[in-house]
């Protein structure tokens, strides 16, 4: 199997000790997990090297014979501003360092200097340049209004511009190690965008999916980790975590603001160091899956009133993805209906029936709190009890009827403010009333018996109030 590259570009090695190279090279892949590397012993031919590769990194010495790293550096500032360079010198002199840095260098090193200083700063790095070849990507998407790969996104059926973006968005950030945190409410198909992004990844491992809720430590630890033969009572032969089995794949952690303090803590640890210990094992085994977590809670208020860890919400918020609820998406509702219907036939085996003209503007007039894995299970349960003909709205009916039928598509932002001007005069009562039955109307598309469910009224009532104010005074 094709190994995984970390990070989606080249990383380039210029020292002129060979023994050297090598040694930095085996630490970078063993402590970081850094494999897209590169080398060259002689200054000279790192300019083509750069030319011919996608090198992103350049982790460079200053002195060497031919042409100094300093040079070098400038050439690379000038002629590539989008390559990061590190130094990394056996020279300990301040005034070079700050010379370095002034000249474009990202950071500077001392050969001798511990090595976790060193690998943080080159992880760093990574991140800021993956960074921003996101946001360069992402504004490139956004200005064309272009996809490149809808394919991936098929099994989500929408026209809504807001998921459009969510879309072009995910394809920006698909190459990135980084996590994603995935959130909106219940049902609004947040697995399906773990898929997508894992899938755009093109990543060579599966994709492993875990819902972490109710998880205590130790089976946390245990599903994620695995555990050696002997580990604790009962574990009589070892077991591979579900990072080991998703290899250089996708983790997707599902329900993640259910997740204990304790267990908190160990993901934390997992999304820094990129290792992990199975239980009963010293030894460290590094991660070599992309990590995606989704959430139906708001982490913001959890971290704020101390419930998840700020270290851990900022580590996983790299990159976001908000999924917009149904009530937001009124315009995908016929798509669903269709999509489920003809989804539920094929797969009870009967034709998809005649779908009434007035159901998609009633379902557009109800809030689906369960969002769209709401509406496929009216759909499923309406053509489980239909028996010919046309389809019965019933099933629809009694789940507005039960959600309260008040229908309303999205609470107002801001619910202390107003309803009226306080400069303006107010309406009378049957002006106000007369204005409440034409925005029923509105929504019900003209249709007097959906609009009269709409404002708790009888259909004869609508019709005498419409006939009334349709006479003139």
């Amino acid at each position: 199997m094709k190994q995984a590259l970390y990070p989606n570009f080249g990383v380039l090695l210029v020292d002129d000790e060979a023994s050297f190279l090598r040694s930095f090279s085996l630490m970078l892949e063993t402590r970081a997990g850094i494999n897209n590397l590169f080398q060259c012993q002689d200054g000279r031919e790192a300019m083509s090297i750069i030319e011919r590769e996608p090198i992103g990194l350049v982790l460079l010495d200053l002195t060497m014979p031919h042409q100094s790293g300093e040079v070098l550096l400038r050439r690379i500032v000038e002629e590539h501003p989008e390559i990061g360079v590190i130094i990394v010198s056996g020279l300990n002199q301040l005034e070079t360092a700050v010379n370095c840095i002034r000249q474009g260098a990202f950071d500077y090193f001392i050969k001798t200097t511990e090595e976790d200083r060193l690998i943080d700063g080159i992880r760093r790095a990574i991140r800021m340049l993956e960074m921003r070849r996101e946001n360069l990507e992402m504004r490139r998407r956004f200005m064309t209004d272009t996809l490149e790969r809808p394919e991936l996104f098929e099994s989500i059926v929408t026209a809504d511009k807001g998921m459009r973006s969510v879309f072009q968005y995910l394809e920006a950030i698909a190459g990135s190690s980084q996590p994603v945190l995935i959130t909106g409410e219940s049902g609004t198909g947040k697995e399906l965008i773990a898929r997508a992004i894992h899938d755009l990844s093109g990543r060579t491992g599966p994709m492993v999916s875990v819902n972490v809720a109710g998880l205590d430590d130790n089976i946390f630890a245990d599903t994620l980790f695995g555990h050696q033969r002997g580990a604790f009572t009962g574990a009589d032969k070892g077991r591979a975590g579900m990072i080991e089995q998703a290899g250089a794949g996708t983790l997707f952690l599902d329900e993640i603001g259910d997740l204990s303090q304790g267990s908190q803590v160990k993901l934390l640890r997992l999304l820094q160091e990129g290792e992990y210990y199975p239980l009963g094992s010293d030894r460290a085994k590094r991660c070599r899956a992309r990590v995606l977590v989704a959430t139906h809670q708001d982490l913001e208020r959890k971290q704020r009133d101390g419930s998840f860890r700020k270290d851990l919400y900022y580590r996983l918020r790299t990159h976001q993805v908000e999924l917009p609820p149904l009530r937001r998406r009124r315009e995908d509702i016929g798509l669903l209906l269709e999509h489920f219907l003809a989804e539920a036939a094929e797969e009870l085996g009967r034709a998809k029936p005649t779908v009434p003209r007035e159901l998609p503007t009633l379902l557009m007039n109800y809030a689906f709190p369960g969002n769209v894995r709401e509406l496929r299970a009216l759909c499923y349960d309406a053509l489980g009890q239909h028996r010919g003909g046309v389809l019965s709205m019933e099933v629809f009916r009694r789940a507005v009827v039960q959600s309260g039928a008040s229908a309303t598509p999205e609470p107002a932002a801001d619910a202390s403010a107003p309803l009226f001007a306080s400069d303006q005069q107010l309406p009378t009562l049957q002006q106000a009333a007369d204005l409440l039955v034409a925005e029923a109307m509105r929504r019900a598309q003209g249709n007097q018996s959906l609009a009269s469910r709409l404002l708790g009224i009888s259909q004869p009532a609508l019709s005498k109030r419409l006939k009334r104010s349709s006479q003139p005074e």
